[in-house]
């Protein structure tokens, strides 16, 4: 079997948008990829975000954020940086020194959300979804390039 596809999702805070999307990607094809998230500022992870991943019975609640350039600086490299910043905050969205491809998919920040705790649960479930229908995407897109074998089984 092939050496994994190392992927790093960055975000401000990595505690809910990269921390679903390290999770989802790791659900889906763990077996393919070796899968890690990191933020410039980290913060403790969002319990909307621990929420609504428990609710499709994957267990982020024992997550801890990272500081992106701590992975750096251990000499960490990835073939994928995968930004998951909004476009209102992409531009603070750190860039990975020396990867080979960088990837950015604007998704809005749970922490933004205002609103009763059920509608900002609600809507960090339509987020996570949001999150989950790219990662299927662009796996097929790898698929497809040639990039990545073929799943035995996708869940």
């Amino acid at each position: 079997m092939s050496e994994k596809t190392r992927v790093l999702f960055v975000c401000v805070h990595n505690a809910a948008r990269s921390q679903m999307a390290e999770a989802l990607l790791r659900h889906i094809a763990g077996d393919r990829f070796d899968v890690e998230s990191a933020g410039f500022e980290p913060r403790p992870v969002n319990p909307l975000a621990v929420e609504a991943m428990r609710r499709i019975d994957i267990d982020i609640s024992g997550a801890k954020s990272q500081q992106v350039f701590a992975l750096f600086r251990a000499g960490r490299h990835y073939q994928y940086v995968i930004a998951v910043c909004d476009e209102a905050t992409g531009e603070r969205c750190p860039i990975f020194p020396g990867v080979s491809r960088r990837l950015h998919w604007s998704f809005e920040d749970p922490a933004s959300y205002t609103g009763t705790d059920a509608q900002n649960l609600a809507r960090t479930e339509v987020l996570r979804d949001a999150i989950r229908t790219r990662i299927v995407a662009w796996i097929d897109e790898l698929e497809r390039a040639g990039q990545l074998p073929a799943s035995r089984a996708r869940s």
